[in-house]
């Protein structure tokens, strides 16, 4: 295990998912002593070994109060001056390390707010701020009331996943107390929302000392949830800037994050634009890059790489330097991506001079599109996607609990 050095300040990164190698790239370069924490299973992952001055494992699905422990075991020789979850699902054990070593950054009721579904709309909700009619699900008689007051069908969300993994829904007011019964103890980790059929899109952003100071709104070809639990072909593009809904969604993705209380950092936010009234309604936010090679996409639109100026942010915070976003592009992005019968698919006859990446992924096909032009990009997305059914597509069902 590598030290910090008393010039470079250490960066104390936990990751159980392999991501964020940007990231960590960055953050050596700007000199910062980077050490890695990941989980064993990922020892011989893709990191980026050669920049970090220690790389170090731990168990799986250990609690966040087990990872206290074990960085604590590291601590008496090892300063620790900052740390950073680079996945959504270690962003407890993060906030529960800089609580513990009073270190800056979101502490545990912040990163609720950036985390927990039930915290982040409670709050949105207080702030005047439109969300799908939802419901807490630890009293019962609560429970009763709302499936009185609401039109079904109704989905049961645990209140610390991500994505749409571990989502049921509810088709009458009956079903949901057998699924209650079988959650047992872990039935309260789980909110009741209304389910509101509509258009699904994500705002990406960059946030330094309280102010917005990067948005970019897109819009997913099918609800994730869908694709995840039905299958198809995932899309994700640049919404054109000029378009009323664009500007509709930019305001209350930064109402959002006001009433959050983000200070600095990257952000992940969905919305939902219902189809009964065409209104946006706040779905969910999270304090990290977007997955699925959103942040490829931004990067190509925007010439900004979110994993990039994440460690700008993380580092001029820790040295107390200012920070400013780099010299912006504008023009489209878009992605199209899929599991693939292919162990290796081919997607050489592919051919447009707008493909600007190819994904090289096992049993994966991806690529993505730039243009100066948003329906160029909605164009190829709706051609590729039609055409990705069938050279590659493959399906497989949906995972019940996160895995690595």
């Amino acid at each position: 295990m590598a030290e910090g050095s008393a010039s470079r300040p250490t960066l104390f990164c936990i990751s159980t998912y392999e991501k964020g190698q940007a990231f960590l790239r960055e953050a050596a370069a700007l000199g910062c002593d980077v050490h890695l924490l990941t989980v064993g299973k990922l020892a011989n992952a893709d990191w980026p070994k050669d920049a970090l001055a220690g790389f170090h494992t731990m168990y799986e699905n250990l609690t966040p109060e087990q990872v206290l422990r074990f960085v604590m075991r590291m601590a008496g020789h090892l300063p620790i001056d900052r740390v950073v979850a680079l996945d959504e699902f270690d962003l407890e054990s993060a906030a529960l390390l800089r609580e513990h070593l009073r270190l800056p950054g979101m502490g545990q009721s912040a990163t609720r707010f950036f985390r927990d579904k039930l915290a982040m709309r409670v709050q949105a909700l207080a702030a005047g701020i439109a969300v799908p009619e939802f419901s807490a699900v630890a009293n019962h008689d609560d429970v009763w009331r709302f499936l009185q007051s609401t039109q079904g069908p109704w989905l049961l969300k645990p209140r610390w996943s991500a994505s749409a993994i571990g989502i049921k829904k509810v088709l009458s007011p009956d079903g949901i107390w057998p699924l209650l019964e079988e959650l047992g103890d872990s039935a309260t980790d789980h909110l009741l929302e209304r389910f509101v059929p509509g258009d699904i899109f994500h705002v990406e952003g960059i946030t330094w000392n309280g102010r917005l100071l990067f948005t970019s709104p897109h819009r997913y070809g099918q609800p994730p949830m869908q694709t995840m639990h039905q299958g198809g072909v995932f899309t994700t593009r640049t919404l054109d800037r000029a378009d009323k809904e664009t500007k509709s969604l930019t305001r209350i993705h930064a109402a959002v994050l006001r009433a959050l209380g983000m200070q600095a950092g990257v952000t992940h936010s969905e919305f939902i634009r219902a189809h009964a009234d065409g209104r946006f309604y706040f779905l969910e936010t999270a304090a990290r890059v977007g997955g699925a090679f959103i942040a490829e996409v931004v990067e190509y639109e925007s010439n900004l790489n979110p994993w990039v100026e994440w460690a700008r942010i993380e580092v001029s915070a820790l040295k107390k330097a200012d920070y400013h976003l780099p010299e912006l592009r504008h023009d489209y992005a878009g992605s199209v991506i899929c599991l693939a019968r292919q162990e290796h698919p081919d997607t050489s006859a592919y051919n447009d001079p707008e493909i600007v990446y190819r994904l090289n992924k096992h049993h994966h096909a991806g690529l993505i599109v730039r243009s100066r032009s948003a329906e160029r990009v909605e164009d190829l997305l709706r051609e590729y996607g039609e055409r990705f059914l069938r050279d590659f597509y493959a399906r497989m069902d949906a995972p019940a609990k996160p895995t690595s």
